[in-house]
């Protein structure tokens, strides 16, 4: 019934569905295998994509050529760049969608996909022999075989969904739970364990009085969006809107701590911190008499609204009784309570930078199975898993990025080299090198990467090029010319900055930072018309790298020095308990871990500076 397929792919979540699209492209037979045709890549949480760090990751997503950044734009309903008022490194794209319009997006391009067959059925187990991963197992007991296989199971292992006192197996509302995986590969020697995550209520938004609340709309002007094949925006964006909770809602919520799951310990598995519930807000932070909520359309045709901040697992009449005395939801009607999810995860220690797991070759992990949390970041794990389970089903050479290369790949090492044992959630401070990083650039630092191994398409490539091109012609331009003093000093004088006495270079004056190229074109009208001829995203990139040249370079030398560590190799079957000058907890970290380099051995928590000057002296160095 079934052939040999190159990869499979276990869920069919963001991480599955970016898994399987790019295997298929680069030339891979795949298999999508999914408990629910209809749900693929269904917006769990959330109705959003992108927001501080995770927008340069789906970003960097479409630039290596992926499908989330094309999905996320199709399907926009609003669009802000997040962090206009700091430097363009913070600089995050974010969109609200359309819930169902995402999901149908995605479904479209995997369906126009022709190397991805679907399979709809529970996966039980897998095929393993000698080693490595032969195929999967489904519930009826039918047997496939594959050369790779992608699990993306999300929160479906062993799921346990929570609403105050009552429990019920589920991987989501009104899904079942997936049982079998966790307890084979335990198995088989693997540690997993138990993480929680929640959801706000969904509430009806003809029910709600918006005059109470403060508006948020979008930008005005939407000239990148996420993805870099210039998607066609919305021409009218929906609002969003802003409001408070109360010491009076405070109170309520407290009335249920002692049916609370979380409370009561039912629930033993660890929350995101960044994104807690509403109970555990008002626990931990007491002090505070308000919390801010977002109330977010879920799509262009549905009254149906998500309460951003709102998370909760409390009983049903509780979250009632609370909703109803925040301003604005006097009269609100629900569509379905919060609820909070248990689910299994596996440490993604046992993992390597390929996310191919140590103990069974050929078997890859992505998503919330490694402990993050996200559509993003799962997302871009599911991606690079993909890629290499290609490479592997075709015995090709692994695809890793660095963490000076891409957000994806300080998400992948410090998930592998330092584990996690709450939901992991990147943020702009994880990156050392964040000026490099930038959402503005990712195609210049990833499409080559993806066009070489066939990911990203020809147009993409010739589309890099011709940015490179474009940013040389505006350099050029801006060290070939210089401006005279009385067309330049009455802008300088407006800017607040110190005047001249004779002609400066346009390069130099870029670098102050009162000065912008909007207020150079206006005292030179010979560069306003240059730039004319270029895109608005171009000459922004443009003016980024001039501006900012002197801390990209410093930057730069940074990754140079950090590489040498990077390039000591260490052997992964080295004993490191032989090593008595190491400390106790180094050699333990060590031996667990099986760093790849001296650069990831220096990353891990535990190992101090004094271990990497033993390892070095052992090295001979």
């Amino acid at each position: 019934m079934f052939k040999e397929y190159d990869v499979i792919v276990v869920g069919a979540g963001h991480a599955g569905c970016e898994a399987a699209a790019a295997a298929a492209n680069m030339g891979s037979s795949v298999l999508l295998v999914t408990m629910n045709m209809q749900t693929i890549a269904q917006m769990s949480c959330n109705p959003a994509m992108g927001g501080i760090a995770k927008g340069q990751i789906v970003r960097e997503i479409d630039a290596l050529g992926g499908y989330s950044g094309i999905v996320s734009d199709k399907s926009m309903v609003q669009f802000r760049m997040l962090n206009r008022s700091k430097g363009p490194a913070m600089w995050s794209p974010r969109s609200q969608n359309d819930r169902m319009l995402f999901a149908a997006e995605w479904r479209n391009l995997l369906e126009q996909t022709p190397n991805v067959d679907f399979w709809q059925e529970m996966v039980g187990g897998l095929i393993v022999k000698d080693g490595r991963v032969g195929g999967i197992v489904t519930g009826m007991g039918l047997e496939i075989k594959a050369k790779a296989v992608v699990l993306t199971n999300g929160t479906f292992l062993n799921g346990l969904i929570h609403i105050g006192e009552k429990n019920f197996g589920g991987g989501r509302a009104g899904e079942k739970a997936a049982h079998g995986i966790t307890e084979q590969l335990v198995q088989l020697g693997f540690e997993a364990g138990r993480m929680k995550t929640g959801t706000p209520p969904r509430i009806d938004g003809r029910s709600l009085d918006y005059s109470k609340m403060e508006r948020q709309d979008g930008d005005e002007d939407i000239t990148t969006g996420f993805s870099f094949k210039n998607i066609e925006k919305p021409k009218k964006q929906l609002s969003c809107w802003m409001t408070y909770t109360n010491q009076t809602v405070h109170d309520i919520l407290r009335t249920g701590f002692d049916k609370s799951p979380m409370f009561s310990g039912r629930i033993k598995g660890l929350g995101p911190r960044y994104c807690p519930s509403v109970e555990d807000k008002i626990d931990r932070f007491s002090d505070k008499d308000r919390h801010q909520l977002f109330v977010e359309p879920e799509g262009w045709n549905t009254v149906e609204i998500y309460v951003n901040g709102f998370s909760t697992s409390l009983p049903e009449d509780v979250q009632h009784k609370a909703l109803r005395q925040i301003a604005g939801f006097e009269h609100m009607k629900m569509f379905r309570p919060g609820y909070a999810i248990e689910y299994d995860y596996f440490p993604p220690t046992q993992l390597n930078h390929t996310l191919e797991t140590k103990l069974v070759k050929n078997l890859y992990f992505a998503g919330q199975i490694n402990g993050t949390t996200g559509y993003e970041e799962a997302a871009c794990q599911g991606l690079m898993a993909g890629i290499n389970a290609h490479q592997a089903a075709k015995e090709l050479e692994p695809v890793v990025l660095s963490r000076s290369e891409a957000y994806i790949g300080v998400l992948i090492d410090d998930l592998i080299t330092k584990g996690t044992e709450e939901p992991y959630r990147m943020f702009t401070s994880r990156a050392e090198y964040r000026i490099l990083l930038r959402q503005d650039n990712a195609d210049l630092r990833l499409t080559e990467i993806g066009h070489k191994i066939g990911l990203a398409d020809d147009e993409r490539y010739a589309n890099v090029q011709q940015k490179k091109e474009s940013l040389k012609e505006i350099r050029d331009f801006f060290t070939q010319n210089s401006i005279d003093p009385t067309e330049l000093n009455p802008i300088l004088e407006q800017a607040g900055t110190s005047a001249v006495t004779q002609r400066a270079k346009l390069d130099k004056l870029i670098t102050r930072p009162q000065l912008g190229i909007a207020d150079l074109r206006q005292a030179k009208p010979e560069l306003d018309k240059f730039l004319a001829k270029y895109p608005k995203d171009i000459v922004e990139s443009a003016e980024i790298e001039m501006k900012y040249e002197s801390y990209i370079a410093k930057e730069l030398e940074l990754v140079l020095k950090m590489n040498k560590l990077e390039d000591v190799r260490l052997d992964e079957n080295f004993n490191y308990s032989e090593l008595g000058s190491l400390s106790m907890e180094a050699r333990i970290k060590l031996n667990k871990i099986k760093p790849t380099s001296l650069g990831q051995a220096s990353r891990i928590s535990g190992v101090s500076p004094a271990d990497v000057a033993v390892l070095m002296v052992r090295l001979g160095r």
